[in-house]
């Protein structure tokens, strides 16, 4: 096998390539391909080609509220730092993660839940458009679908995508059928890097030309 010899500012070119390549014939609905492409980059993993999931005009939503200044709230550090913040903030926006403050963590306990579920709830306060992003804890989208159903959080967009094998799969059909605008990663695959790969793609879309 013989490596192949890609200058470091065309990895992610040739990357992308390869994935067309690969991707043969199959025809991605426009509005989804880059987002699609980008999870694939992100993970190697052309089984999200089938499971990663949209609701209705949900990119043209999404793009919307990046450019009134949106707000993206991650269930990680690791999201929250993987999102591109040169771009997100030229479009006027920010992403934060309230896992590690201290009052998420004092509700939590109080109420028995996990941070991340905490974390849903400090969202509330946020003023603005906001886009949640969730790669890792499903406690999370089950409590965003109760909040959701109070009427106290109206989310432009919800990235589900946690991974992992106790109430995963679940989480993520629970979001599906809560009302709100949606993309989702069926079945037990995502994390984090998925999370703020979806994200990214939004944001290059409108930042790269």
């Amino acid at each position: 096998m013989k490596l192949q010899n890609v200058l470091p500012l065309d990895i992610e070119k040739r990357s992308m390539e390869i994935i067309e390549e690969e991707l043969g014939q199959l025809q991605l609905e426009p509005d989804k391909a880059a987002i699609i492409k980008r999870v694939i980059h992100t993970s190697a993993d052309f089984d999200y080609v089938r499971t990663l999931l949209f609701s209705d005009d949900v990119v043209n939503k999404a793009l919307a509220a990046l450019k009134a200044g949106v707000t993206i709230v991650t269930d990680t550090n690791m999201a929250c730092t993987g999102i591109n913040k040169q771009g997100l903030t030229k479009l006027g926006g920010k992403a934060v993660c309230f896992m590690a403050d201290t009052d998420v963590a004092e509700r939590a306990k109080k109420a028995g839940s996990t941070r991340a579920a905490a974390c849903m709830e400090k969202a509330c306060s946020i003023a603005g458009p906001l886009i949640v992003a969730v790669g890792n804890a499903p406690t999370a989208l089950v409590r965003l679908d109760e909040l959701v159903k109070e009427g106290k959080i109206n989310p432009v967009l919800v990235i589900g995508v946690p991974v992992g094998f106790v109430n995963v799969v679940e989480s993520k059909e629970i979001i599906m059928k809560t009302g709100v605008p949606y993309i989702v990663a069926r079945g037990r695959k995502g994390g984090s890097n998925v999370a703020a790969a979806i994200c990214n793609a939004l944001i290059y879309s409108l930042t790269r030309k």
